[in-house]
């Protein structure tokens, strides 16, 4: 999923929503993967597949744990659990806010150079500008 290169036009809406949804879809698929601290939960803590869940939701969402851990297994994996993530929030993060930040820095970059934000009219194959411009050129 390249963005575009600073010289070429700035991406369309359309293309701009599309490239947001493929990687809001990236930072699902991410947090859907990180959701293994379920089976962990659920193995080394000795949990109920819910309880398991809940903690595993809690801990990626910072709020912390539910359930006591009884065993060391189930604390060291509760431990290295929590420190994933932290790793896994900023990482989602990033990967939701790269396309935003890609956008406007690439419209500022246009506004350095004294480009228009629009995209350019096209021209036809002798050259000519296609729409209303060739009327505002023929009176100055």
């Amino acid at each position: 999923m390249p963005f575009e290169h600073h010289c070429q036009p700035l991406a369309t809406r359309g293309r701009f929503a599309r490239r947001l949804l493929k990687f809001a879809g990236l930072g699902l698929a991410f947090l859907a993967v990180s959701l293994f601290g379920v089976a962990g939960y659920h193995w080394f803590g000795g949990l109920a597949w819910v309880d398991a869940l809940l903690d595993a939701s809690m801990i990626l969402a910072g709020m912390g744990p539910v359930s006591p851990l009884a065993s060391a297994a189930a604390k060291i994996f509760a431990s290295g659990y929590a420190l994933f993530s932290g790793v896994a929030f900023l990482s989602t993060f990033s990967i939701l806010i790269a396309p935003i930040l890609h956008r406007v820095l690439h419209q500022l970059h246009l506004n350095e150079r004294g480009e228009s934000l629009r995209r350019r009219p096209s021209r036809t194959r002798l050259g000519e500008r296609t729409g209303g411009e060739k009327g505002a050129q023929e009176g100055t």
